[in-house]
């Protein structure tokens, strides 16, 4: 993520031209091409528009088209209605300067709900910091702890990874739903920290970064394997609340999973509710979990 002079438009459309084939938008793909997707002026016959044009919007040289030019484009670049918002709001007027965002605080009631679960349930912010989390979740996976950041623990946590039957999978959607939720604030200081971090860190972030893909953030089923009590098949549920996300893994009544999550239970009984919440910043550790 960079400063706020960047030319974001111009490259979310070089990256997303070079996943496109031509055999996908009806041409030829010829035997001689430099680029594994659409070339230019492909883009731009395809699209409607001049070479010219669509070169300035590239270059950065035109930051605000018209949304009928950004739409044109979108059909063009097959973008889904998620990835076609994220481009409409790329072509919008520029961000204020870079800020800090106030401390997210995780309401009373929440923790009150997730001390009362017999099920792994956590409270994730906007930048996938997990801000709250019952002793269950802490058991299902110990990077289910307040102070974590989920998609920094994802992709740089060995054990992370093998807890994942599908980590391929779960970064790419990682990823994009983080990038879906960040948007384009390059004046969101907690989200520049952690795309820096990760950009540095994280050969995988880099790729999956670059290709710009956009998701939202949404509930699914998935295969885990916890250290001690082997495979396990969950649903996982996200609902927003107050800005914040709360987040619930469930299994199927019957089976195997459900005596599974019955061991978690029995395994974290002794170890208390939800912990106190860190901003996890570089300034300090400041209470984010406030009960009162």
């Amino acid at each position: 993520m960079d400063g706020p002079t960047a030319n974001r438009l111009g490259e979310y459309l070089l990256a997303r031209r070079g996943l496109v084939t031509p055999e996908q938008v009806g041409l030829a793909p010829g035997g001689n091409r430099r680029v594994t997707g659409l070339r230019r002026e492909e883009v731009a016959l395809l699209a409607g528009i001049s070479l010219d044009y669509y070169l300035r919007l590239e270059r950065g040289r035109d930051s605000n088209p018209s949304a009928q030019v950004l739409e044109s484009l979108a059909r063009v670049l097959q973008l889904d209605d998620v990835e076609t918002e994220f481009l409409l709001g790329l072509g919008a007027s520029r961000p204020s300067p870079r800020r800090r965002r106030p401390a997210e605080r995780v309401p009373a009631r929440l923790h009150q709900l997730l001390d009362t679960l017999e099920l792994p349930a956590f409270v994730e912010g906007r930048h996938f910091d997990v801000l709250a989390a019952n002793a269950i979740a802490t058991a299902f996976s110990p990077r289910l702890t307040p102070g974590e950041n989920r998609l920094r623990s994802l992709l740089l946590d060995a054990e992370e990874r093998e807890f994942h039957d599908d980590w391929e999978t779960a970064t790419a959607d990682a990823v994009a739903s983080f990038r879906h939720t960040v948007g384009d604030d390059v004046t969101d200081t907690r989200a520049v920290e952690v795309v820096g971090e990760l950009s540095m860190a994280s050969a995988r972030f880099r790729a999956l970064w670059a290709r710009q893909d956009v998701r939202r953030l949404a509930g699914n089923s998935t295969v885990v394997h916890h250290p001690s009590l082997g495979t396990m098949r969950m649903h996982r549920e996200k609902f927003p609340v107050d800005g914040l996300l709360f987040v619930l893994y469930h299994p199927d009544a019957d089976g195997e999973s459900a005596d599974k999550v019955r061991l978690l239970a029995a395994m974290a009984s002794g170890h208390g509710g939800a912990g106190d919440v860190t901003d996890g910043s570089a300034g300090g550790r400041a209470v984010l979990g406030d009960r009162s």
